[in-house]
């Protein structure tokens, strides 16, 4: 068994709602691929690329699960067909319903035609290393062989543009699903690790 690391966003409203709740109920259908052991806060983030669009909501979980690669990553396409978004159509770096990338996978590194893992652009990616950042800053990235908190660290030094594009925010429904699931997690049986969902 493996975690990985799933980064999500959506700045569209899906047929569930706007994207706080989206991106809530997209958390539940993760579930069901293993288990939840750590969800970041939400986080609202400036768009990058094609910047004429809403901003984004952002979170990453981390999701303990058997899945090969490649089965986790076609799982994550189906939920994301689920809640309206097909990546076969739409422009590059666009609006979307939900979007959800495999950012690592234990210390596995992976290039393959449809996937590569650690997620190539990972540490360029300030709305990806900061929520990132609060569930697992000591997590090595095999790839720049330095910890997810040296990444942001780096980040942050070579840009401050980056700092105040990427901001913590309340959501009453994001919250209590995370309460709920750190509740249950605590309370599984043979579960000595709850969920992670720190708020500064």
């Amino acid at each position: 068994m493996l975690t990985a690391y799933i980064a999500m966003g959506a700045n569209l409203s899906s047929p569930v709602g706007p994207p706080p709740e989206t991106l809530a109920a997209a958390v539940s259908r993760i579930a069901s691929l293993g288990r939840i052991v750590g969800r970041s806060s939400l986080y609202s983030t400036e768009p990058m690329g094609f910047t004429e669009q809403p901003r984004f909501f952002n979170a990453v979980v981390a999701l303990d699960t058997q899945l090969s690669p490649l089965s986790l990553l076609q799982a994550l396409l189906d939920i994301e067909l689920e809640f309206g978004r097909d990546r076969s159509i739409g422009i590059p770096n666009g609006p979307r319903t939900l979007d959800l990338d495999i950012l690592l996978m234990g210390d596995l590194q992976l290039c393959a035609s449809n996937l590569e893992i650690p997620h190539p652009r990972l540490a360029e990616r300030a709305f990806v290393l900061v929520p990132l950042h609060e569930i697992a800053p000591l997590v090595v990235v095999p790839r720049h062989r330095a910890t997810v908190d040296q990444l942001l660290k780096r980040l942050l030094r070579q840009s401050q543009d980056h700092a105040p594009s990427v901001v913590a925010i309340h959501d009453d429904l994001w919250d209590a699903a995370a309460a709920r699931n750190a509740a249950s997690a605590h309370d599984a049986p043979g579960s000595d690790t709850g969920e992670s969902h720190p708020h500064g």
